[in-house]
C-alpha cells in the first residue's frame, strides 16, 4: 500500500530516509520531513508491506530551470528508498508512479530526477523506470 505520508509519520520517513542520507540524523530529517508533509509544493509518500513502513518516496515541484525540460513547474523526484529486504519486488516503481501522478495532478508534463555519478543502482533504476540522461555534470566549490 503506498499513500501520502502523514505530519505524525515524519519520524518514520526520516528514519528511512536516514538509511539513505547518512550524513543526516533522524531528528534533523523529521524537523525537514515535518515541513515537507506540509508544503503545498511538495508530498512524500510511504510504501506499506503488512503495515510495516519499507519505504518512501519524496518530490516536489520545481519552478527554477531544470536539466533537460522545457517546462516549469516541473515535477522532481528528491529522494527514493526501499529498504534492501524489499527490493526488487516493484516497491520503488509504485512509489515513483504516485510522484509522478501527484507532478500530474499538480499541472506537470515533465517529471525529473538526478543521483550522483557513481550511484550504479540509482543509475539504472532511474534508466529502468523510463527516464532519459539529461547531461552529467561534476560540481565544484571553494572557500574564499
Amino acid at each position: 500500500m503506498i499513500r501520502h505520508a502523514r505530519i505524525n509519520e515524519a519520524k518514520e520517513v526520516a528514519r528511512l530516509a536516514a538509511l539513505m542520507w547518512t550524513s543526516h540524523t533522524v531528528d534533523e530529517l523529521t524537523e525537514e520531513y515535518e515541513q515537507l508533509i506540509s508544503d503545498q509544493n511538495s508530498s512524500v509518500f510511504l510504501c506499506f508491506v503488512d503495515q510495516i513502513a519499507i519505504g518512501f518516496a519524496q518530490c516536489q515541484l520545481r519552478n527554477d530551470y531544470v536539466e533537460g525540460t522545457q517546462t516549469s513547474p516541473v515535477g522532481y523526484l528528491e529522494g527514493i528508498f526501499v529498504l534492501q529486504e524489499y527490493r526488487k519486488h516493484g516497491y520503488a516503481g509504485a512509489l515513483l508512479t504516485a510522484c509522478e501522478n501527484w507532478a500530474k495532478e499538480q499541472g506537470c508534463t515533465e517529471f525529473a530526477s538526478d543521483c550522483e555519478l557513481d550511484n550504479v543502482h540509482s543509475y539504472k533504476f532511474h534508466l529502468k523506470s523510463g527516464f532519459a540522461e539529461a547531461n552529467r555534470i561534476i560540481c565544484f566549490t571553494k572557500r574564499i
